[in-house]
């Protein structure tokens, strides 16, 4: 489920006191897409009340398309937009709590298959006919057929809450946001079978990335549960962890991501009280030997970030403010340097971005 839905909600004030640089009107809706690049906004919508979203912004001609599923196919998205990946030509939209997986051709965005699957949490291409889906509460990951859009298989790990996933030299690296779990586990991507468990620093891993270098990063920890967040440094090839970095206990680390280059780490720290701490978007290069103390990009009192990602043709940062999921959220576009240059309204609750070049 969303982790900011479980949160207090904060005050209206937060709206009022968040940075915004104003330049386009609301919901720009258009039904057929511009060819060239895109970048699509995961608005996550609020627990249980079916708003969840897809927007998009388009560089050129620098136009936001909002809701563009709805406006499409003429019915809701559903209930909890999670995640979204493109295989091929079609987009595989994650849809945690209305337990499906919606098929969009991306070249129109109408819905060409919905597949159910409980809880599904993240998807990734392993082959050609093979992508994983991960499930919240379960054990299981589930196949699927990207060409048929159909479930093919589905096998079972040791722990509960299949999250994160990674693929490198025909293996998946998959998470398991599990508090009893201080293991990554490697998976034959081509059979299912685990091949091994890669012992992390911490316990309950949730994200799983690959450096310049061919190392694996795994971010691990639930604050809510007590147990400390930390980045895990791993070499795939032997299994040994090259690095740990712990966090201040009072830290909430979530959405990780790597620049283009994959030489710097950004992540995101959320306070869902709006508070000054340990609330912002910070970054370290991957051969740092210690954690960021200060904020690249702070966080204004009554206010947190909620997604993150790094476009990889301009180097550009999209940060998503989900204004305590009680109204529409906006994207805030930063150079690299971290100077804001644009934003946009979107809809409810934010959460990822998916570049698609």
């Amino acid at each position: 489920m969303a982790t900011g839905n479980y949160k207090t909600l904060i005050t209206v004030l937060c709206c009022l006191l968040a940075s915004c640089v104003k330049d386009k009107p609301d919901d720009v809706v258009r039904q057929t897409p511009f060819s060239g690049s895109k970048i699509y906004v995961v608005c996550e919508g609020r627990f249980m009340s079916g708003d969840a979203s897809l927007y998009t912004y388009q560089p050129v001609p620098d136009s936001v398309f909002g809701d563009i599923y709805k406006s499409t196919n003429n019915q809701p998205l559903g209930d909890v937009f999670q995640s979204m990946v493109r295989i091929g030509d079609k987009l595989f939209l994650c849809i945690n709590n209305s337990d499906k997986v919606v098929v969009l051709n991306a070249s129109d965005w109408s819905q060409v298959a919905s597949i159910p699957i409980p809880k599904p949490r993240y998807m990734m291409q392993v082959s050609a006919l093979r992508a994983f889906v991960t499930s919240e509460y379960s054990s299981k990951v589930y196949v699927i057929n990207p060409q048929s859009q159909s479930v093919t298989d589905t096998f079972s790990l040791p722990s509960t809450n299949t999250e994160g996933l990674g693929l490198y030299d025909n293996y998946a690296y998959i998470c398991t946001w599990d508090t009893a779990c201080n293991v990554l586990y490697k998976v034959d991507a081509g059979t299912g079978q685990l091949a091994q468990k890669i012992t992390i620093a911490g316990s309950a891993p949730k994200d799983v990335m690959m450096d310049k270098y061919n190392l694996l990063w795994v971010l691990s920890g639930n604050k809510q549960q007590g147990k400390r967040a930390i980045f895990t440094r791993i070499d795939p090839s032997s299994g040994n962890i090259v690095g740990q970095y712990q966090f201040p206990a009072d830290a909430d680390v979530i959405k990780p991501v790597f620049n283009t280059t994959r030489d710097t780490l950004y992540f995101i720290e959320i306070d869902y009280n709006g508070g000054t701490v340990n609330n912002g978007i910070y970054r370290m290069p991957v051969t740092s030997l210690e954690l960021p103390t200060q904020p690249f990009i702070a966080a204004k009192q009554y206010q947190y970030f909620y997604a993150l990602g790094i476009d990889p043709i301009t180097g550009n940062i999209f940060v998503g403010d989900p204004k305590g999921f009680i109204q529409k959220g906006s994207v805030f576009i930063y150079q690299p340097d971290g100077k804001q240059v644009k934003s946009f309204s979107v809809g409810m609750g934010p959460g990822h971005f998916y570049f698609d070049e």
